[in-house]
């Protein structure tokens, strides 16, 4: 069972920057593709970005205010930890944004075994 913990959230206002953990339990290098989540209120959980189980592969979302350019996801299997770095942040990235494990790297939630609780991330204007 893998386990997941997400920190880094925090308010911060437009146009800064925030870096956003997850921990893994256990080794999860060469096991599972790792994608980060978020989930706005009265809104669906949508796909922010997801890399492959060796760094090689990385994907971010398109719905909306795409991401790529602003976020980079990165991965150090070694430490298990999976990194989201956020930059040049808008008020509509505001979201508890959620760290998952999956065997292959896809855009679907349904896709990811495990979850994080979750981290929240405002960005006032």
């Amino acid at each position: 069972q893998v386990q997941l913990k997400e920190s880094g959230g925090g308010l911060v206002q437009a146009g800064g920057s925030l870096r956003l953990t997850c921990a893994a339990s256990e080794r999860t290098a060469e096991d599972y593709a790792m994608g980060w989540f978020r989930q706005a209120p009265g809104k669906e959980r949508e796909f922010v970005a997801g890399i492959s189980w060796n760094g090689g592969v990385t994907y971010y979302g398109d719905s909306g205010d795409s991401v790529e350019g602003r976020f980079t996801i990165s991965r150090a299997n070694a430490k298990n930890t999976v990194l989201l770095q956020m930059s040049s942040l808008k008020p509509e990235d505001t979201a508890v944004y959620y760290c998952a494990a999956g065997a292959y790297l896809d855009f679907s939630p349904d896709t990811y075994d495990y979850w994080g609780q979750g981290t929240q991330v405002t960005v006032s204007s």
